[in-house]
């Protein structure tokens, strides 16, 4: 009797961690559902909206000028941020706020990407922090789940004005 109980817990054990990996690489390279918090990506996403995040285009450097990226926050690496990808690395970028009246422009660096939310008045991103590491991209969200009536792909980035071509 002990033997079949034994038996039973381990094959239970096994499953368990074996549909423990399949579900840590689903969500690890296919991606997952996140739901956001905070105005600095308003009017695109709201607070408390749901949406989905695919990981495969990190991994095979797909992120392009006008994505919407999940991304572990360079202040707080225990928490992740979500933005819209302004410049890739060799871009030109301004780095100033709407609100300056002297702009100033620089590069983004070799393996960085810069990051603005939406709703730039009320978003810390790399105007404040700087160019954010390639490698801190968590996913690339593809389209909004949560509220139905707001269901489907992302609109463009009402700031289109700042993505500076050379």
């Amino acid at each position: 009797m002990l033997r079949n109980v034994l038996g039973k817990t381990c094959r239970f054990l096994g499953y368990t961690v074996q549909y423990g990996c399949i579900a840590h690489c689903a969500f690890e390279y296919l991606g997952g559902i996140v739901v956001c918090s905070g105005p600095s990506m308003e009017p695109t996403i709201q607070n408390s909206d749901i949406v989905f995040s695919e990981n495969l285009s990190r991994h095979f450097y797909c992120i392009r000028k006008g994505d919407i990226v999940i991304v572990k926050s360079p202040s707080d690496p225990k928490s992740n941020i979500c933005k819209r990808v302004i410049g890739l690395e060799g871009d030109k970028v301004c780095t100033s706020n709407p609100s300056d009246f002297l702009k100033s422009h620089s590069y983004v660096p070799k393996g960085h990407v810069w990051l603005e939310g939406d709703n730039l008045r009320n978003s810390t991103d790399s105007r404040c922090y700087g160019p954010v590491p390639y490698g801190l991209i968590r996913g690339r969200i593809c389209f909004k789940i949560w509220p139905l009536n707001d269901f489907g792909f992302l609109r463009a980035s009402p700031n289109g004005h700042r993505f500076i071509d050379d």
